[in-house]
Order: structure tokens, then sequence, then C-alpha cells
């Protein structure tokens, strides 16, 4: 948890000032039961009322000075803490933004959102307590300790028994409850991760009557976290009672014997009640330190969390990086393989191709091959296992990647659109585009025409991820994207899937047209996409297998032509 502290450090103040009242109301308890001594050996047993009134108005006046200081160590440490975990969220999602493709995949949709939800508001409670707790709980241990001894030292043989008792329940309740939080926590990544995937594709479970299915599978998880959740949250009730039973027993004992020394004459019955008070506030202290040992636990499996995320290194960055210049576009595979993991079996094996400025390059093969894998390489959002890819001659992974990425237009297989206007969407990459940008480049994708006829037309509010547009609306906004750049690459994963033939080819015409010298690689699942590109590219099982244009493949590329044959007899079936 160490990792985390810098975040305290711009709210020192009140990390400082939050102590500091604590140490007030502390000062201010460790008086009363003192003056509450004074009240009864000399005001009360001597019938001295104005002694009795004197003491009282000190005792009130000293109890609200004691209010004072806690409730402004509350203010403050619930100050330092929220916008501790406010920084630390802020820099958790930055962290996040910088991940590579490589990096995302180690965690789930569901552990990332709950490690920036769920485990910052657990290290925000902690830092809460322990602003409160970390200097009142040894103070008033101490204070009341020697208080203690000052007043009896026999009695204060009493607490010599206790204390090792409850800090060995101490000790027990951190030892078991740390793993288990752990646990917890874990299992908390599953509830959400099923969440997120029901809630992502509820139509297509009622669509296929999954419902009972995916409640069952909910149900599992949810009833892994119970399980949990119970077993550690049943170690703590466990804890508090025995913490209680020893304290209640302790002030068994100081009445017990504090009664016979009272009885003897050798203990006034006010240092009693004051003894009595002080070894309350010691026992109810390390109760407190049994709550901060608890949280402890599970900020201690929160904060290994959050540094999972944090330790990760950033996207490479060059420092002050000049923008690119003059990008005409030209990129080389050169010897290229890859794979996700080291230990894994190669996805591209020793790819070598490249496309010049203007080309149109398409990328075909059935599924599985690498094609996709093989397009995110451009831009970096992976690393090759071996080889390299160049852009105009320079490794795309020794250039600015902020800078590169301004140059490449990306449509991916899976369209995202986010929630807002569809202005918003296709100016994402860039913000401040005037409108008759963003109309030009949804023309060239064939989707100002249906925009058109929306009632707010560029302003209509989309859903979360599109929801209110059909799959090849979609993919035109994100066609449309792409092309608003004006990129010296342009790449397209499969992404006139959704469209009719007759749309797409009236894109490839636009991109012909306006776009003819921007270099293109797409991939596409039908011949009839590829048929005019400059190139086509066959890849299996990772290995290019065939390069050429369409005519020259149906003479010579033997793979080139089963997939046209069975493309053909397809559509045969359909006419028919």
């Amino acid at each position: 948890m160490r990792k985390l502290s810098p975040y305290l450090k711009p709210h020192w103040f009140f990390v400082l000032l939050a102590p500091l009242l604590m140490i007030l109301e502390v000062y201010m308890d460790l008086l009363q039961p003192r003056l509450m001594a004074s009240i009864i050996d000399e005001g009360i047993m001597k019938g001295d009322l104005s002694l009795v009134q004197s003491t009282g108005a000190r005792m009130l006046l000293i109890a609200f000075m004691g209010l004072l200081g806690g409730v402004g160590c509350t203010v403050f440490a619930s100050f330092a803490s929220v916008h501790f975990a406010a920084d630390l969220r802020e820099d958790l999602y930055k962290r996040v933004q910088t991940f590579t493709f490589k990096q995302l995949d180690r965690f789930s949709g569901g552990q990332l959102v709950t490690r920036l939800t769920n485990d910052v508001t657990q290290l925000q409670l902690f830092v809460e307590m322990l602003l409160k707790i970390f200097v009142r709980a040894p103070l008033l241990i101490i204070g009341s300790t020697i208080m203690v001894i000052l007043i009896s030292p026999k009695l204060a043989l009493v607490l010599v028994v206790s204390m090792p008792l409850l800090f060995t329940a101490l000790y027990l309740l951190v030892r078991y409850a740390f793993p288990m939080f752990s646990k917890v926590q874990e299992r908390l990544d599953g509830v959400n991760n099923v969440l997120q995937e029901n809630l992502r594709g509820m139509r297509l479970v009622k669509a296929f009557v999954r419902g009972d299915f995916e409640r069952k599978k909910f149900s599992k998880q949810n009833t892994e976290y119970t399980d949990f959740a119970i077993k550690a949250f049943r170690i703590m009730a466990l804890n508090m009672p025995v913490m209680m039973l020893i304290m209640n027993l302790s002030i068994v004992a100081i009445l017990w014997f504090g009664a016979g020394q009272t009885w003897a004459g050798h203990l006034p019955v006010g240092d009693l009640v004051a003894f009595i008070n002080y070894v309350t506030q010691v026992l109810f202290s390390l109760l407190m330190v049994a709550m901060l040992m608890m949280s402890i636990s599970r900020a201690k499996a929160s904060a290994d969390r959050v540094n999972e995320v944090l330790d990760i290194k950033p996207e490479k960055q060059i420092p002050k990086a000049q923008p690119l210049k003059n990008i005409q576009g030209n990129i080389e595979f050169r010897n290229v393989s890859f794979s996700y993991e080291k230990d894994q079996e190669l996805i591209l094996k020793n790819i070598s191709f490249d496309s010049k400025r203007g080309e149109r390059v398409a990328i075909l093969g059935a599924a599985g091959t690498g094609k996709s894998s093989l397009i995110h390489l451009i831009p970096g959002l992976y690393e090759p296992t071996e080889g390299s890819v160049l852009l105009d001659g320079k490794n795309v992974l020794d250039l600015p990647f902020e800078e590169l990425r301004k140059h490449i237009g990306l449509v991916l297989q899976q369209t995202i659109l986010f929630s807002g206007t569809i202005y918003e969407n296709i100016s994402f990459g860039k913000p401040d585009a005037s409108m008759e940008e963003v109309v030009a480049a949804a023309r060239a994708a064939q989707a100002h025409e249906f925009i058109s006829k929306m009632p707010n037309g560029y302003e209509t509010v989309l859903g979360q991820r599109g929801v209110n547009l059909s799959g090849g609306q979609k993919q035109r906004i994100s066609i449309a994207r792409a092309l608003l750049l004006k990129p010296a690459v342009l790449i397209l994963d499969d992404s006139t899937s959704a469209v009719d033939v007759k749309t797409e080819i009236a894109i490839q015409k636009a991109l012909r047209t306006n776009w003819s010298d921007c270099t293109c690689i797409f991939i596409a699942q039908r011949i009839s996409s590829v048929v005019d590109a400059d190139r086509i590219i066959v890849l299996e099982n990772g290995e290019i297998v065939a390069e050429g244009k369409h005519d020259e493949l149906l003479v010579n590329s033997p793979i080139y032509q089963e997939i046209y044959a069975s493309q053909q007899r397809k559509e045969e079936v359909l006419h028919a």
C-alpha cells in the first residue's frame, strides 16, 4: 500500500490537520475521567455543591471542545480520502487508456471495472479510517494506560492479562481475514464479468430464449461470491464478540478487586470510577485497532489489485516526439511472425509483403487465419514476435504512437459507437472537424442518406453502443469516422460485412475517387469485394499461400479457386 501513499501528498494539509484535531479530542477524553473522580470524591462525598457545578461546567466545555475536534477530524479525513480516491481512480483510468491490446487481454472488462470502483472505494474507506483511528487509538491506549498505573498499579495488572489476549485475537483476525478478502474481490470480478456480458448481449439472450441459462450462470457466480463474503465476514463477526467478552471480563475483574480496595479504604470511589473509564478507553481503543485491522485486510487485497494495473508499463512514448510529416503511406511487412503469448503457437508465420501509396490490397482467408492480427500490427496495437512492420521505411515501433495513429484510419471488425450524437461519433478522431467535413466523410461512407432521414440528422443522439442503428448503419458511421481523418493508410477489417453489395460498391467507388492517394488494406469475406483490388493476399494457417490480382489467382491459386467456386455455388443456390 506504500505505492499509493503519493496520492495523499497533494492533500497533505488535510492529512495533517485531521490527526491534529483528533489529538485535541483525545486530550479532552483523557481529562474527563479525572474530573469525574474529582466531582465524586471532592464534591458529592463531601457535599460541596459549588465544586460539582464548577467542575461539571468544565466537563461540558471540555466535551464541547472534544466534539469540535472529533467533527473536524471526520470532515478533513473524509475530504482527504475522497480526493485520494478521485485521484487514484483518474490515474487508473488514464493508465488503462495507455494499455496495448496485449495488456488489455490480461484483464476482463469486469476485472477492470471492479478495480476502478469497488477496490478504490475500499481504499478510500481505509484512508478515512486510518486518519481517524491511527492517532486516536494509540494515544488513548498510551494515555489511559499511564493514568491507570498512576491511579492503582495493582489494579493495572488486570490489563497485563487482558491486553495479550486481545492482541492474540487481532493477530488471528489479520492472519485469516486477509486471504479471504482477496478471494472475495476475485469472486466479485466474476460477478461483474457475467453481468457485463449479459447486459451487452441482452437482445441475443432474449432472441434465443436463454434467460434461464444466463440466470443460472449469474446465480452460480453470485453464490460463490456470497459464500466467500459470508466466510470473510464470519471471521470478522466472531472476532468482535470474543473481544467484547475479554473486555467485559476485564471490567468485571476490575470491579471485583477494585471494590475490595475501596472497601478497605485504599482506593477512593471516584478513582475507581475513573479507573474503569480509563480501562474502558483502552479496551475500546483496542476494538478500534481491530476494526482498523479488518479494514487493512480488505484494503491490502484491493491495493494489490490496483497496483497490478498501475504497475503495467504504459505504451512506449517517445519524449518530445515531433509530428510526422510527408507520410506517403508505404507499408512493408518484413519476415513478420506473431503470437499473443510467448509460449503459444504462432498465429502469423514469416509474413512478407509491401503496399505502395495509393494501392488497394485485400486480405482474404478463412476464419482464424490471422487476418485481423496482421492488420493490428500496422498501428502498433500489438508488437510482432519476429520481424518488423515498416511505414515509409521506418519501423512503426520506433515512431511515436500518437503521431503514427493520426495517419492511420482503422475500422475494426467489431463496430464500436459511443453514447452521443452521430456528429460526435464521426468526429471522434477529429473533434474540431466542421460539419462540412463530417458530411463529406459520411457521403463517402454512404451514411449521409440515412442520417439525413433521422429526426435530428447529425445531432441525433445514439443509444449506448449505437443500439438504435442497424449493423450496416453502424459500419458506415465507423467508416466515415476513419475517412474524416484523411489518413495516409486506411485499414478496413471486414467492415462492410453488414452492408449490401450495391452500397459496398458505392463505398469502394468513393474511396477510389476521393482517397486515391490513400493506401488501403482491407479484409473481406466476399470475392466480390476484392475483385477490383490492386493485389489480393490469401492467408491460410497464418501464412501467405497466394498473392496477385483476381484474374491471376483464378488461374494460379487452387485455394483462391476453391473460395471463388464455393461462393459462386452459394449465389446460385440463393438465386435459385
